[in-house]
């Protein structure tokens, strides 16, 4: 049998297979600088970056559930200047694409953070991670059409790398945002960011997390991530990167056969630091054991 094809493509980017791992997971990654196996990734999708710098949410930060893991770390990083400074030269010697992922608490902050990245340069892909609040309303950005769609578009027409946005499970109907962020010239969506929370300690009578709710990932909510990429792929043209409790291959297969183009490992990095290798390793082993040639002649392909 002839070489496998693994690569995929988000817009004008190319990637040389379909194995990213999740934001917020890797962490900055200085420790994996001069491992020769993360150049075996796809992509790298380093933690989200906001305009100024945070410093995250009080503790407890994370807790452990049942097949998964609540966290509420806030968004800890050093900031647009500080990450374009300090951490985007390490992640270029890695020699892998970058998705920046990058999030604004205002329509402006958006504007701001995309022309910074775009000025700095030296990434694939812009992804807006839409898990914010539409400023003077109590819901998300990924929870309001309206607001996806206006920012999508506005940031569409500074950035010149393809943009993609990461969408929030906590709505109605998740197609109905993602159908808005394609319409604002989307190239691609990021499906699914954590479920919202909660784990109360009975002895003390009070939330776990310091931040009261957090954000449920892993195993757990791996069939639901998997039934809204299948819904959302349904209804939209453009590629999706999935995630939700991928820790093999066989979940990473589930994503693609639903639909996704791409999938990003998360949770899985604090147990297992090899599993998105593993992943990706177990995907070639599949595509030659049932002799596929090439990796978008799964996407989809299961159908009601």
């Amino acid at each position: 049998m002839s070489e496998i094809n693994l690569s995929v493509k988000i817009g004008k980017a190319k990637f040389k297979n379909p194995v990213t791992v999740a934001s917020g997971t890797f962490g900055h990654a200085e420790k994996y600088y001069d491992l020769e196996e993360v150049k075996k990734l796809g992509a790298i999708t380093p933690k989200t970056v906001t305009l100024p710098a945070q410093e995250g949410n009080p503790p407890v930060r994370i807790v452990e559930t049942p097949s998964g893991m609540l966290n509420a770390i806030g968004i800890e990083n050093p900031g647009a200047d500080g990450f374009i400074e300090q951490k985007l030269p390490g992640f270029q010697k890695i020699g892998v694409p970058l998705i920046i992922s990058v999030l604004g608490h205002s329509d402006k902050e958006f504007q701001t953070i995309a022309r910074k990245f775009t000025d700095a340069g030296g990434f694939a892909a812009l992804e807006l991670n839409l898990s914010c609040p539409n400023v003077g309303h109590k819901s998300l950005v990924a929870q309001d059409p309206k607001a996806t769609y206006r920012i999508v578009k506005m940031v569409k027409k500074i950035a010149d790398v393809p943009v993609i946005a990461k969408l929030a499970p906590n709505v109605t109907d998740i197609t109905v945002i993602a159908r808005a962020a394609e319409d604002a010239g989307a190239d691609g969506l990021s499906l699914i960011n954590t479920f919202t929370g909660m784990v109360i300690d009975v002895e003390k009578q009070k939330s776990v997390l310091g931040n009261f709710t957090g954000g449920l990932s892993g195993p757990a909510i791996r069939p639901l991530a998997v039934n809204l990429v299948y819904q959302t792929a349904q209804k939209v043209r453009i590629p999706i990167i999935a995630m939700g409790g991928i820790a093999t291959a066989q979940d990473a297969l589930q994503f693609i056969l639903a639909g996704a183009t791409m999938v990003a490992v998360g949770t899985m990095n604090f147990v297992n630091p090899r599993a998105p290798l593993d992943v990706l390793h177990g995907i070639e082993d599949y595509m030659k054991r049932h002799k596929i040639k090439t990796i978008k002649s799964l996407r989809g392909k299961v159908k009601r």
